[in-house]
């Protein structure tokens, strides 16, 4: 079973690499009784291999609570096209030849659900987050400005949609994805939307439907 070991100060666990693990007692050595399954060590991955990676990007949970998955798609969507179905809270990358990649995502709350459509205008990695002024309104208690990371609730990746306040983001509460709890914008698993901020281009045509 692989471990993992806090770092950045507590600000961020990030996941290192590690090689196979190796046996280090077959002794407790608080009881110094004979163990039924050896305790195990586990020794760093080479220096040079641990920096290919981007501390934050490996910070990333690998699992997502709803796997995204290939399916059959019959839409009339052409290929690059992201089709976002909030009644059944999935996002749709339309690969063609009759297929897409479907994702599991967060959508808005009961009031704060739309449709429409809209391009994808900028993306950014680890993005900043500043509250629109909408949503200060609602809560006071926010801050003004959070710089990007882990704990930043935009994610790993956000894709602006147009000239709108919605994105489709990450998000640091994997378990809200396949529910309705946003302001609009469209979450997914940071782990997720890396793999589809690598996919969609900016001018990706964008389709929201209830």
């Amino acid at each position: 079973m692989r471990r993992f070991v806090p770092a950045l100060a507590g600000l961020a666990c990030v996941v290192t690499a590690w090689a196979a693990p190796a046996a280090a007692y077959e002794i407790d050595p608080l009881t110094r009784q004979p163990l039924d399954q050896p305790l195990t060590m586990t020794v760093r991955a080479p220096a040079a291999a641990a920096a290919a990676v981007d501390p934050l990007d490996a910070a990333v949970p690998k699992m997502s609570p709803i796997p995204r998955e290939t399916v059959a798609y019959a839409g009339p969507y052409g290929a690059g096209t992201i089709v976002v179905s909030t009644a059944e809270r999935r996002l749709y990358y339309v690969l063609g030849n009759g297929q897409a990649l479907r994702y599991g995502v967060g959508v808005g709350r009961p009031g704060f659900a739309w449709n429409g459509v809209q391009t994808i205008s900028m993306k950014r990695e680890w993005p900043d987050w500043r509250p629109p002024a909408q949503m200060i309104r609602r809560r006071p208690d926010l801050p003004r400005h959070m710089k990007g990371g882990p704990e930043n609730p935009l994610g790993a990746r956000a894709m602006y949609l147009g000239g709108s306040l919605y994105r489709i983001h990450g998000s640091n509460e994997p378990e809200t994805i396949g529910t309705a709890v946003s302001s609009g914008c469209i979450r997914m698993t940071n782990d997720d939307v890396m793999d589809l901020y690598t996919r969609a281009k900016v001018g990706t045509k964008v389709i929201v439907q209830r």
